[in-house]
């Protein structure tokens, strides 16, 4: 009953905030009648970007606002106010976003002040009714959790009317898909050149060597066959030293492992070659069908450059990794308890103060190339968790 009690006080809080944002809009009224007089005589057009900023910060209270209730956050989409005062005044009366706004003001004005009346009203009653509900008969609170879906329908209500227009949306998810297709591009080119380099530093020089070393024991074989034989003993050395550099490269580009063993196997193995005291729990993520292929490489390589960060910077000796996977998803967690401090720049990121390349990059433009997402918590003095959330048809 007091939690009870302590939720619908927090409700009616959150209710009488929405009534102030309602008394807000109404004096926003005021402030757009006389922005449209000043804006059709045209000699105080330049009012008018101002007062839409202005209708914008009172958005944003209640987007705020709404999130703080909900736990999400509601986010927005504005045109910019820039330019010469023509284009401010053309982007402020055709964006969207500030059709929108009015909306919900005019909105806000009903029924920010309707609900908290309705809750008023509820208090007395709800008091007598659970009291006895609850005292008397010791069953659960009927009334006061009313007030509790009150405040809920508030933020539903006002969520709705502030999230941008499709329009809006689609256009940010179009931005979005170019920059991510950006960094694909990006990404697939350094991995080319990456295996462009390791193939001509590695494989290519020991298949030079090999090649010479058989030529030189061809002339050598008639003259000193113990020279030829010494020679055939290193080109074998270097057809070897060879096939190991062409494997590094292959496993670079997709780990047989995974192909072998899944991605919980190939986590596994990852945990075990670390050097880390590395716990794993893949959650039944390894039960059902498999992730697409390119799912489960994204997951790998978060997994090994995350561990490797860890064991190089993080100063700690014992790390966790989680699988989880849900309808249309993949979730991955890597934690250290190392010493935090985790921050990433534009080439890469370092890891506690001992700092260091560690690819982050790199990696949140594999993530992103699928549409995933990447979160990193990192406060100083640890511990280090590494979120990645890939969307996945299994």
């Amino acid at each position: 009953m007091r939690k009870t009690v302590r939720q619908a006080w927090k409700a009616s809080l959150h209710l009488l905030t929405g009534a102030g944002v309602s008394l807000l809009c109404h004096l926003m009224v005021g402030v757009v009648l006389f922005t449209a007089v000043l804006t059709a005589t045209v000699i105080g057009a330049g009012v008018l970007p101002e007062a839409v900023l202005t209708l914008r910060r009172l958005a944003g209270l209640e987007r705020r606002r709404t999130a703080a209730w909900t736990g999400e956050p509601v986010p927005e989409a504005y045109e910019p106010l820039t330019g010469t005062l023509t284009e401010r005044v053309r982007a402020a009366v055709g964006d969207p976003g500030t059709h929108r706004d009015l909306i919900w003001g005019a909105a806000q004005l009903l029924y920010g002040m309707v609900l908290l009346y309705a809750a008023m009203i509820l208090w007395a009653p709800a008091l007598l009714v659970d009291g006895f509900w609850y005292g008397m008969a010791g069953r659960e609170p009927v009334a006061l959790p009313l007030i509790t879906r009150l405040a809920d329908l508030q933020a539903r209500l006002s969520r709705t009317l502030l999230l941008p227009s499709p329009r809006a949306r689609l256009a940010e998810r179009i931005e979005q898909l170019t920059v991510t297709r950006a960094d694909a591009v990006a990404a697939q080119g350094a991995e080319l050149r990456r295996i462009e380099r390791d193939l001509h530093d590695g494989a290519q020089a020991h298949l030079v060597a090999l090649s010479m070393r058989l030529g030189l024991a061809r002339r050598a074989y008639d003259k000193d066959p113990t020279t030829a034989l010494r020679l055939l003993e290193q080109a074998q050395d270097q057809a070897e030293s060879a096939l190991t550099e062409l494997r590094h490269v292959v496993r670079g580009i997709h780990p047989p492992i995974l192909t072998d063993r899944g991605l919980a196997g190939a986590v596994r193995a990852l945990a075990a070659g670390s050097g880390l005291d590395v716990t794993v729990d893949t959650g039944g993520a390894e039960d059902g069908p498999r992730a697409p292929a390119a799912v489960e490489a994204a997951a790998y390589f978060v997994v090994a450059e995350t561990l490797t960060n860890a064991a190089k910077h993080s100063g700690s000796d014992r790390a966790e990794v989680r699988l989880r996977r849900g309808p249309g998803r993949l979730w991955i967690s890597v934690r250290d308890e190392g010493r935090g401090g985790a921050t990433e720049s534009g080439a890469g990121a370092k890891t506690g103060s001992a700092g260091g390349g560690s690819g982050m990059l790199g990696m949140r433009r594999r993530v992103a190339a699928l549409d995933g997402t990447v979160q990193v918590t990192s406060p100083s003095g640890g511990p280090t968790v590494i979120e990645v959330e890939l969307p996945c048809a299994w």
